[in-house]
């Protein structure tokens, strides 16, 4: 028996109560996920716990709302702002979560999410592969589907590909100005 069917899910603080149970990492998230699909006042749970939880969890909050954003991303839109707040925070899973979601956000909601360029554009020059990845990802998807931030955008992804040492970033980047082009 999972240790998931264990938890109960009928109480106040079901997002808090899964974090800290003993199921595995993944099991987590997916059932976060899953919770929030057939509850989705639980969301503003989950926001709570972005802004409040311990620095383990805004991280697996940040991963929850990657996976919410990619499935529904009309229930997090009213939270843009407290997600381009974290998109610099300083936990590193919390820097790769969040620009995701704002990348699945972008499709439908291309307006919305260019808020989010300066704080992206920061992350550009962190120095883990991951969060310029996740940066170059939002970005280039808010690019894909905003074409008014193209001329901010298409010359520093060009910068990008010059100066960009890891092959896996660099390729986001090239891949969305083939697009774009």
């Amino acid at each position: 028996m999972s240790s998931l069917s264990k938890i109960r899910v009928n109480k106040m603080d079901r997002v808090h109560e899964v974090l800290k149970s003993n199921a595995k990492h993944k099991e987590k998230v997916s059932l976060i996920v899953a919770l929030s699909k057939n509850h989705p006042k639980m969301i503003n749970e989950i926001f709570h716990l972005l802004q409040t939880g311990t620095e383990v969890e805004r991280g697996t909050i940040a991963e929850v709302l990657k996976f919410i954003s990619k499935d529904n991303p009309k229930i997090l839109i009213k939270y843009i702002d407290v997600l381009i707040h974290y998109i610099d925070y300083k936990a590193p899973r919390v820097k790769w979560g969040i620009p995701e979601s704002i990348g699945n956000l972008a499709k439908e909601y291309p307006d919305i999410a260019a808020k989010a360029i300066p704080k992206l554009l920061g992350n550009t020059a962190d120095e883990s592969t991951v969060i310029r990845w996740c940066a170059a990802y939002a970005l280039t998807e808010i690019a894909l589907y905003n074409p008014t931030t193209h001329k901010q955008l298409i010359p520093l992804f060009q910068q990008f590909i010059e100066n960009e040492q890891n092959n896996g970033v660099r390729n986001v980047y090239t891949k969305a100005m083939k697009k774009i082009s």
